[in-house]
């Protein structure tokens, strides 16, 4: 029997725990006893909603580690086993690559929307070792398997990597492989799963939500009803639409955030009287008693490096990439090692789909937020660090578009004919950054305010506080509210001396250096 919700629990994150807890047990499957039966066929949606600061992401953690200790297993779309009829599944979602490692960074096993309902098709022979890795079969033999230059060694390296990151592709990229070795192709997904979480729930859109629901009988959404619905929803999230009883709501737990400047004046919006000028003077006054909120005469430079300045206005945007390149020194026909950049999407064709599998496998998804560590060894290549992925060191064909003020069509400093496209990341969309953190983060306060002059309103509040709430909750440590359209000069050049190997790469050198024996 498990004890996992007897500790810590507020009183609202125990009603919600019991509520979930139930829906399990409808569904076969009980959390508090730690025992798993047969899948029942009852069809269910609940959501648990909070502000930022109302302890969801600990819920959902509690609730995995409990149904893993009940014996469900957690299923990603990196790989899936062969459906055993009383095998009960888990798998725990999010609408974005970067939502998704914020999780994973927490050790949460989260995977992608897109990645469950695409399933990849491997290759028949790698399949057994996916097998092996995954606990569903036993460990190949090498001399049956027909794996050319596969070892003894590089499978121990990919299950030492899988035991600590759950990941099919990026252990067997720890063991030297790539993507496209392994993985044939990608089919939609045809054959409903079990129990699926999803965070960030406020970014599901209609379709998505849909298609989860065909996909899972029992579906728990964790979102924040005070962040920006998905466009062309009129301001309304999927787990609004739910009858009252589905869903549970978690209040603000204040013993996490009194000690919390910025929680507390994410959590200030909610006062409906709250005005734009009124809510200046509350961040001012925060910033003399406070080094976690900084009231900012100006941006900075070195922080646009790893964290973008988010902002309302797409002129804006372009405007303080430009002004961050220039601050640089950057010359207009290339990048600099250490540049931001923003993937767009791929752009291949049909005969290089085992290239964009490998791409995808890496993380390299439209929307991952990637460093450009300098030129690849053919031209229009660039070699890449994907920030987020287990391995994320890659080269891939480029197209970098470099938007320009007041000119309509972009710089396009280097390309190739196809490959992976990609935008500058120094300034970001705040819609654009929800679901992702960032240690420091910068808020172009001219842009909240002119979203406050437009008085304009989403779903009953005024979107300012909208976009204020989802800019400053996206700061995990410290908030700079930017005052003045002004740029610091940085510190120095930039560099990527600050990016870690990642987890593969770091394994590899562990291996290495063991003694032999």
């Amino acid at each position: 029997m498990t004890d996992t919700p007897a500790i810590q629990f507020s009183e609202d994150q125990a009603e919600a725990w019991d509520a979930v807890a139930e829906a399990l047990r409808k569904a076969g499957v009980d959390v508090d006893d730690g025992m798993v039966m047969p899948e029942t066929s009852t069809a269910q949606v609940h959501s648990v909603i909070g502000k930022a600061g109302s302890g969801k992401t600990m819920l959902l953690s509690a609730l995995y580690k409990a149904l893993e200790e009940a014996g469900v297993e957690v299923v990603s779309g990196d790989y899936e086993g062969k459906k055993k009829k009383e095998r009960r599944t888990l798998a725990i979602l999010a609408p974005t690559n970067k939502a998704a490692s914020v999780l994973r960074s927490r050790g949460v096993p989260a995977t992608t929307i897109h990645r469950i309902l695409y399933t990849p098709v491997y290759d028949p022979e790698y399949e057994r070792i996916a097998e092996w890795l995954s606990g569903q079969g036993e460990r190949p033999n090498l001399d049956i398997l027909k794996v050319d230059g596969l070892t003894e060694e590089m499978l121990d390296r990919a299950k030492a990597f899988f035991d600590l990151h759950k990941s099919v592709p990026a252990a067997l990229a720890s063991a030297g492989l790539r993507g496209s070795d392994f993985i044939q192709g990608w089919k939609r997904r045809e054959d409903p799963l079990d129990i699926g979480f999803v965070d960030e729930a406020s970014m599901l859109d209609e379709r998505q939500f849909d298609d989860l629901r065909e996909i899972f009988p029992t579906l728990v959404l964790f979102g924040d009803p005070a962040q920006l619905a998905p466009v062309n929803q009129s301001g309304q999230m999927s787990f609004e639409k739910l009858p009252d009883e589905r869903k549970h709501v978690l209040h603000r737990i204040h013993r996490q955030t009194q000690d919390n400047p910025i929680l507390d004046l994410a959590h200030a919006l909610a006062d409906e009287a709250l005005t734009f000028d009124r809510f200046e003077r509350m961040i001012e006054d925060r910033a003399a008693n406070d080094d976690r909120v900084v009231w900012a005469g100006r941006v900075e430079a070195d922080l646009m490096a790893r964290s973008p300045v988010l902002v309302w206005r797409n002129a804006t945007r372009i405007r303080l990439i430009h002004a961050f390149r220039g601050a640089f020194s950057a010359p207009v026909d290339e990048l600099l090692p250490g540049e931001p950049l923003i993937c767009d999407g791929i752009e291949l064709p049909a005969k290089h789909r085992k290239r964009r599998i490998d791409l995808e496998a890496r993380g390299l998804i439209k929307g991952a937020q990637v460093i450009y560590l300098g030129p690849g060894k053919k031209p229009g290549f660039s070699r890449l660090h994907v920030i987020g992925s287990e391995d994320p060191r890659l080269s891939a064909a480029s197209i970098v578009k470099i938007e320009l003020p007041d000119e309509e069509e972009p710089f396009i400093p280097f390309a190739a004919r196809m490959g992976a496209t990609f935008l500058h990341g120094a300034a970001v969309t705040i819609h654009k950054a929800q679901g992702s953190q960032w240690r420091d983060v910068q808020v172009f306060a001219p842009d909240i305010y002119a979203a406050a002059r437009a008085g304009r309103v989403e779903a009953g509040i005024a979107l300012w506080k909208r976009l204020a709430y989802v800019a400053i909750t996206r700061a995990e440590h410290r908030l700079l509210w930017v005052t003045r359209a002004r740029l610091a000069r940085p510190s120095g050049p930039l560099g990527v001396e600050d990016l870690p190997k990642g987890a593969a790469q770091a394994l590899k050198l562990e291996m290495q250096d063991q003694p032999e024996g």
